[in-house]
């Protein structure tokens, strides 16, 4: 296959180095060097310009243009796709935009970009001893394959089918997790469960009783237990190795991940593909105890205070800063249990306990402390029947996405390298996707 310079088929774009003292909390937002993240802009460190400039044609993004973060130690890692709903943006220093020219599409080209190879272009021919850096002139010289604009757009086509469903079911579960969230404050914490005739319990004039524990009313009959109490078992495998057990970790991408603290975020499993792996005897060694269906999932420190509900697949070992808590069912149910600790009476309490000089982690006999609200049995029920379907769906959505992305990240260095034609994996691509159509159909909107 021929390949060209990255020049040949689109324009790159450096940002304009405002003065940093002139920066606004109103006006245009900037995109910086620190803005530009693995996939995403970041907005928590936005800064404004409203002032006058002269430039401002030039420098504005465009919907679908491809942002680059040009130095740290990320460099060649940090770049994002510009989305219509983030502009108007303009483009700051340590940043460059890749737009393309001449008829090529532009879609095409944020794959072209988001793609290993040019990540390890970045890391052959990137400067700077401290601070890694890559120039305007190097990101033009990136070579790839010669492909007319027609081809590219095919291939742009089916990359970005692959990545619409996977931002359909991640907007989906954003939904069902909200609609339990508010179930939960609606029920146990304004305490408007519904009571014996189905009207709103403390709105209809529902007993309350102060609790001396919590220094706060709750509902009559509900009681306030220790975290020690309400658990059958708090699973801890912190400490342990492969070599402890005699073996290693496993370089075959499909045995059993070892999660540890860093793969536990938002009520989210993440970066599952650096994690490391054990083979079923070392598993079966070290899993003494294996996790189910039920179990909550504690980050113990770095940082802690980080929780994954287990519904669905459980077949994972506990590794490094991670607690398993296991709910005893005859006192409360692990939904409810769920909410308690990662939103609820729980959630301020562990952090409250916190120590440590130099890294912040909580200690197994501090969290089994913490002060718990135990519901009564019919209202406990009651919200378990009606969260568990939701966790379920949200689950096997996060299952089809982790099968969508894995074709995806497969397919896409093939593609742009010219190894196999997009006619000849618009098959396989069609089966990956009728996996979601019946959520599409049910919660498209």
């Amino acid at each position: 296959m021929k390949l060209i310079k990255l020049s040949k088929i689109a324009d790159v774009i450096t940002g304009f180095p405002f003065k940093g003292e002139l920066y606004s909390d109103v006006g245009i937002r900037t995109v910086r060097g620190e803005n530009v993240t693995e996939g995403s802009l970041r907005w928590d460190t936005i800064k404004c310009w409203n002032q006058k400039f002269d430039k401002q044609s030039h420098y504005l993004l465009q919907n679908n243009d491809v942002v680059i973060g040009m130095d740290g130690s990320k460099v060649g890692k940090n770049k994002a796709r510009i989305k219509s709903g983030d502009l108007p943006l303009l483009l700051a220093q340590r940043v460059a935009c890749v737009r393309a020219k001449n008829g090529n599409d532009q879609i095409f080209l944020y794959y072209l970009i988001n793609n290993p190879r040019f990540e390890e272009y970045v890391f052959k021919t990137q400067t700077g001893s401290s601070v890694p850096h890559i120039s305007k002139t190097q990101i033009e010289d990136f070579k790839v394959v010669d492909f007319d604009p027609k081809t590219q757009h095919k291939i742009a086509n089916v990359l970005s089918a692959l990545d619409d469903k996977i931002e359909l079911n991640n907007k989906i579960n954003a939904e069902l997790e909200a609609m339990a969230k508010t179930r939960y404050d609606y029920w146990f914490v304004q305490f408007d469960f519904p009571n014996a005739e189905g009207k709103p319990y403390k709105s209809s004039g529902g007993e309350m009783v102060y609790n001396e524990v919590l220094k706060r009313e709750i509902p009559k009959g509900w009681e306030v237990k220790s975290l020690e109490q309400c658990l059958e078992n708090i699973i801890d495998y912190r400490g342990k190795t492969p070599k402890k057990l005699g073996g290693d970790w496993s370089e075959n991408r499909n045995d059993i991940i070892a999660l540890s603290a860093k793969h536990v975020k938002k009520g989210k499993l993440v970066n599952l593909d650096d994690a490391n792996r054990l083979d079923e005897n070392l598993y079966k060694l070290w899993m003494k105890q294996p996790l189910r269906e039920g179990d909550i999932l504690l980050t113990s420190e770095a940082p802690c205070g980080e929780f994954f509900y287990m519904i669905g697949n459980t077949k994972y070992c506990l590794s490094q800063r991670l607690f398993a808590l296991r709910a005893d069912a005859l006192i409360i149910k692990h939904s409810v249990l769920y909410y308690e600790l990662s939103s609820g009476t729980g959630y301020s309490q562990i952090l409250g306990k916190v120590s440590g000089s130099t890294v912040f982690g909580i200690r197994q006999d501090e969290l089994r402390t913490v002060n718990i609200q135990v519901p009564s049995s019919e209202t406990q029920n009651a919200f378990h029947e009606f969260v568990m379907p939701i966790y379920k769906k949200i689950r096997n959505n996060d299952y089809q996405n982790q099968e969508l992305a894995a074709l995806r990240d497969w397919l896409l260095p093939m593609l742009m390298n010219g190894q196999v034609k997009v006619s000849e994996v618009y098959k396989e691509v069609e089966e990956k996707l009728a996996m979601v159509a019946e959520g599409e159909v049910a919660y498209e909107k």
